[in-house]
């Protein structure tokens, strides 16, 4: 069961996948998603990075449907989307295979690592639109290098999408995670 950390972090996720705004995610959402991530500069199309992002994001639809679709609408709602945090960890292959495709996906210049423009990148795709990361890459980079190495990056990706506690750098990968007043 979510709680209201967890609860906070996947709301903001939720508005960001809901691409139309219909209240609900079904396929069309994760689509629309993909296709945001098909417009950075490495994911060119007909290139296997391009194939790979497609087969991870619509992957996950394919999951929520498979695990959280309770009344088989093929719609998920927020409720239905939380009960997703419960089998989050016990999908850590799943989760850190996520995270190398994002990670090729947002290293721009092919370098192996995520500089801070590069990162702002991942979190205005991944929402859409312009979000204020201001502060949050320092939180990210634990050791001081001005980078995120891929393993750096796949742990924090890991955190973000199964850890419950707020102090985790990873919990701000996204972008801050705004809390209900």
């Amino acid at each position: 069961m979510a709680s209201e950390f967890q609860r906070d972090k996947l709301v903001n996720m939720f508005r960001a996948f809901d691409a139309d705004g219909n209240g609900h995610l079904d396929r069309s959402d994760f689509e629309a998603l993909a296709e945001r991530w098909r417009g950075l500069p490495r994911v060119r199309p007909g290139s296997e990075l391009a194939a790979r992002v497609d087969s991870v994001m619509l992957g996950w639809w394919d999951l929520l449907a498979a695990h959280v679709d309770t009344d088989g609408d093929g719609m998920v709602d927020l409720d239905e989307l939380l009960a997703m945090v419960d089998l989050l960890p016990t999908m850590r292959e799943a989760v850190a295979a996520t995270a190398e495709t994002v990670f090729d996906a947002v290293d721009e210049n092919g370098d192996g690592r995520i500089s801070p423009a590069e990162h702002r990148g991942l979190v205005d795709t991944w929402h859409g639109e312009s979000v204020d990361v201001d502060g949050v890459f320092d939180h990210l980079d634990q050791d001081g290098d001005g980078y995120l190495d891929r393993p750096e990056f796949t742990e924090l990706w890991i955190q973000f999408w199964t850890s419950d506690d707020p102090a985790e750098p990873g919990n701000l990968l996204c972008g801050p995670v705004p809390t209900r007043r």
